[in-house]
C-alpha cells in the first residue's frame, strides 16, 4: 500500500486530499478547493483616497520578534495590491500532475471535499467511480451551484475576466508585491501556478454529479469485486463521513475531521472503525485548539501525564465512554449562545448583524437559537437568509434523519420538524431570499436586522454589499468564522467601525483525545501527519506501528496480511484427499484443479475437481523444497546406487548447485539447485529409482 498526501489542508473549508494505492487501485480521497485563496481579489472598486495608516496590521509589533520586525520593514499590504479581476480558483496543488485516467476511485468525505471535483471530471480521460453519502452529494451540489451563482453575480458587477491564463499572475511576480500576497498566489515553493483554474459552470456541476454513486449510512458497496467500501458518520456535519475499506489483504479506515458528540449531526461512529489493520488519520484541526507552550510543544498535561493515565487507570470501556463526554459539545453551544447574545445586543442598540458563516450545521443551530433568543427578549428584529439555494437547502435538512443526531431524530419520529427554522419561517420570523436584489427583499427590508449571507471569504455574494453598507456603523456587528485571515479578508473594507466577532468552532477531535481514540480503535498500523506526531507522544499506544506522512511525499506501508484467507464451500472441502506432510506436524495438504476468483472483497475457490476425477487420468506428483545432496546420496546407497558429490561455487565462494555423479549400476547424474532438481540417466529404471529416493525426501502430492 502507498499513501501520498497531496494537500494537508488548513481546516474545515479546505480539507486534506490524499492519493491511496491499495490492491493495485488508485483512490483519491477528497477533492477540495482552497477558497481562502480568493481573498487576493478585490470585491469592490479601489478608493484612491485611502490613508495607508488605516490598513496597518491589527497585530501589535513585538520589538524582540525578528520575524515581525522583518514584516514591518516590508511595504504594507494595501487595497491597491489586490487583484481587480474576475476571480480564479485554487485547486489541490499537486492534483493536476496526476493522470486523471489512472484514478480508479474517488471518495468524498464531506461537502467541502466535493467543491473541486468538477475540475477533475471535466478531463475526458477521467473514468473513476465516485462515492459519497447522499447528504454530501445533495448539500455539496447546492454549495457548488451557490458558488457559481455568486461568481456570475461578481461578473455582472466587474465584467468578465481572462479566457486564458490570466495576466494578473505575471503582474504579481514582482519584487514590489508584498510577500504575503505572493505566497498565496505562488505558494511557499513557488510551484502553485498550475493550481489556478477558471470556475466551472452549472453544466459542469450537473455532468459531475451524474458520475456520483450516492451511498447511505453504513451501506456496503463493492468495487470491481475486490474492495468493500462503507461510509460511517464522522459527526463533523450532516452527511460527513469516514471511510472503511475491506480488501483481500486486510482492512483500512480513513478518518477525516470528526466530532465525537454533535448537537445536529449523527455522532462519530468510531465503533465501526475499531480493529482495522491500518488507520489513516488526516485531521489537522486538532492543532488549532492545542495548548502550546512557548517553544511550540504541547503542554505536559497533554503529553506523558495524560498517556500514563490512559495506560494504567482506564479500561477499554472507560476509554470509549470518555470519548463521548459532552464537554466539547456544550462548549460549542455556549459559543453559539454568545453569538446570539451579541447579535441581540447590537439589535437592541439599533445596529444590524451580518453573519458570514457558511457551515450548514452551525447555521442551522444559529437560526434556531437566534430566533428563540429574539423571541424571549421580545425583540422584533427580522432574520434574513440570503442565498440562491437557501430555500432548497433548509428544506432538505429536514428530510435526512439517518444523518441527524438522536435528539433530532426523535423529533421527526414524534412528528415535529428536526430543526426549528421551519416553524420560524412559517411564522415569518425568518425570511428567505435568493439574492440581495430580489424585489421581495427590497419591500420587506427593515433595519436593524440579522442577516445570514455567504460568502465567508468576504469576496463573493451578498456579504460584500452588506459589509460596505454597515462598515461605518459602530452599533453593527460582523460575525466571522476562525480560519479567515481578518487582515487580508477585511482589507478592502477598512476603515471598519463595526464590532467584529471571530469564532472558531470545533472541527475535529481535540489533540488531548487522540491517545484515547487510538487506544480504543486498536489498529495494527496508524498513519498520522508529521505535524501531529511532533505535538504529542503516541509511542505507548496499543498499536504495533505508528508511521508519519508528509505533504507531497509518498509513504510505503508494510503489507498488512501475508496469507489472505480463501473461502471454500463445505461440500467442496469434504471431497479433498488430504496428505500429511513429513516435515510439518499437524499440517495437511490437498491438490485440486480450479480457479481462484475475487468476489465481494474475498478470495473464493471455484474448482473443476469432479470433472477431473471423472476423466480417470492420474496426475503427476508435484514436489516442493530443495534436495540436500548428502541426504539424497544416502537414500541412493540404500537402494544399491553408488555415486559421488561435486559442489560448484560462484566467484564469491558461495554454493550455487550440486551434482551427484552416478557410477553404478549405470551412469547418470542428478543436479540440484535452489530452483529445481534435474535427473539424467541412461537407464529408465535407474531414473525411476532416483525419483523414488527424491519422493522419500521431499513432500509431494
Amino acid at each position: 500500500m502507498k499513501l501520498t498526501c497531496l494537500s494537508k489542508g488548513d481546516g474545515f473549508y479546505y480539507p486534506p486530499c490524499h492519493m491511496l494505492n491499495l490492491c493495485g487501485f488508485r483512490i483519491l480521497i477528497d477533492c477540495p478547493l482552497d477558497l481562502s485563496a480568493i481573498t487576493i481579489f478585490s470585491p469592490v472598486p479601489y478608493d484612491v483616497g485611502f490613508e495607508a495608516s488605516e490598513y496597518l496590521s491589527d497585530v501589535p509589533l513585538d520589538a524582540h520578534n525578528p520575524i515581525q520586525k522583518k514584516q514591518k520593514l516590508e511595504r504594507q499590504l494595501t487595497p491597491a495590491d489586490l487583484v481587480c479581476a474576475e476571480p480564479w480558483y485554487k485547486t489541490v496543488k499537486a492534483l493536476h500532475l496526476w493522470e486523471a485516467s489512472l484514478i480508479d476511485i474517488v471518495l468524498i468525505s464531506n461537502p467541502m471535499g466535493l467543491l473541486g471535483l468538477p475540475f477533475l471530471t471535466q478531463n475526458p480521460g477521467f473514468c473513476a467511480k465516485i462515492y459519497m453519502t447522499e447528504a454530501t452529494a445533495k448539500i455539496g451540489q447546492l454549495m457548488m451551484q451557490d458558488l457559481v451563482s455568486m461568481h456570475n453575480e461578481f461578473r455582472c458587477f466587474h465584467g468578465p475576466g481572462y479566457s486564458c491564463f490570466p495576466g494578473w499572475i505575471k503582474d504579481l511576480d514582482s519584487e514590489e508585491v508584498p510577500a504575503s500576497l505572493k505566497k498565496v498566489v505562488f505558494g511557499e515553493s513557488g510551484d502553485d501556478l498550475g493550481s489556478w483554474m477558471r470556475l466551472y459552470s452549472l453544466d459542469d456541476i450537473e455532468s459531475c454529479m451524474k458520475k456520483v454513486q450516492a451511498v447511505k449510512f453504513a451501506e456496503e458497496v463493492c468495487y470491481n469485486g475486490t474492495l468493500i467500501i462503507k461510509a460511517l458518520s464522522s459527526g463533523l456535519d450532516i452527511g460527513a463521513c469516514n471511510w472503511l475499506i475491506n480488501g483481500p489483504n486486510g482492512s483500512l479506515s480513513y478518518m477525516s475531521s470528526s466530532i465525537c458528540v454533535s448537537h445536529h449531526a449523527k455522532s462519530f461512529d468510531f465503533h465501526g472503525l475499531k480493529g482495522t489493520d491500518v488507520l489513516i488519520y488526516s485531521d489537522l484541526s486538532c492543532l488549532q485548539s492545542a495548548e502550546v507552550t512557548e517553544n511550540g510543544c504541547v503542554s505536559p498535561d497533554l503529553d506523558n501525564n495524560y498517556l500514563s493515565t490512559i495506560r494504567s487507570d482506564k479500561k477499554d470501556d472507560d476509554l470509549a465512554a470518555s470519548l463521548l463526554n459532552t464537554e466539547d459539545s456544550l462548549e460549542e453551544m455556549e459559543k453559539l449562545a454568545f453569538v446570539c447574545s451579541c447579535a441581540a445586543e447590537s439589535a437592541d442598540a439599533g445596529g444590524s448583524t451580518l453573519i458570514t458563516i457558511t457551515r450548514i450545521g452551525i447555521v442551522l443551530q444559529l437560526l434556531e437559537l437566534m430566533s428563540n433568543s429574539l423571541e424571549s427578549l421580545s425583540l422584533k428584529v427580522p432574520v434574513f437568509v440570503i442565498s440562491s439555494v437557501a430555500e432548497e437547502l433548509l428544506a432538505y435538512t429536514n428530510t435526512i434523519p439517518e444523518w441527524l443526531c438522536e435528539q433530532r431524530q426523535e423529533k421527526l419520529i414524534s412528528g415535529e420538524p428536526s430543526f426549528g427554522h421551519l416553524k420560524f419561517i412559517k411564522d415569518k420570523k425568518i425570511h428567505l431570499f435568493p439574492a440581495i436584489h430580489s424585489p421581495n427583499l427590497i419591500t420587506s427590508w427593515q433595519e436593524p436586522c440579522i442577516v445570514f449571507a455567504p460568502h465567508w471569504s468576504l469576496r463573493l455574494g451578498p456579504s460584500v454589499q452588506l459589509l460596505q453598507r454597515w462598515r461605518g456603523d459602530p452599533k453593527s456587528l460582523l460575525v466571522l468564522e476562525g480560519g479567515l485571515s481578518s487582515g487580508l479578508g477585511l482589507l478592502p473594507f477598512r476603515p471598519i467601525a463595526m464590532k467584529i466577532l471571530q469564532c472558531s468552532f470545533l472541527s475535529g477531535i481535540r489533540l488531548q483525545k487522540l491517545p484515547t481514540l487510538f487506544s480504543v480503535l486498536q489498529q495494527k498500523i496508524v498513519l498520522i501527519p508529521d505535524a501531529v506526531n511532533q505535538r504529542i507522544n503516541l509511542a505507548e499506544m496499543k498499536t504495533s506501528s505508528i508511521l508519519n506522512y508528509s505533504e507531497n511525499k509518498t509513504l510505503r506501508v508494510p503489507r498488512i496480511a501475508d496469507n489472505p484467507s480463501v473461502e471454500i464451500t463445505t461440500d467442496l472441502a469434504s471431497k479433498f484427499s488430504w496428505k500429511k506432510l513429513r516435515h510439518r506436524e499437524n499440517f495437511g495438504i490437498a491438490r485440486l484443479k480450479g480457479e481462484l476468483l475475487m468476489e465481494d472483497g474475498k478470495h473464493r475457490l471455484v474448482t473443476g475437481l469432479e470433472q477431473e476425477e471423472s476423466s480417470g487420468k492420474a496426475r503427476p506428483l508435484r514436489h516442493w523444497g530443495s534436495v540436500a545432496p548428502e541426504s539424497l546420496l544416502d537414500a541412493l546407497l540404500k537402494m544399491g546406487i553408488k555415486g559421488s558429490i561435486e559442489h560448484s561455487t560462484r566467484d564469491n565462494d558461495t554454493k550455487d548447485n550440486s551434482v551427484i555423479h552416478i557410477a553404478n549400476p549405470n551412469r547418470g547424474l542428478v543436479e540440484t539447485s535452489e530452483i529445481g532438481t534435474a535427473i539424467i540417466a541412461e537407464d529408465e529404471n535407474v531414473a525411476s529409482q532416483i525419483f523414488q529416493a527424491i519422493d522419500g525426501i521431499l513432500d509431494g502430492i
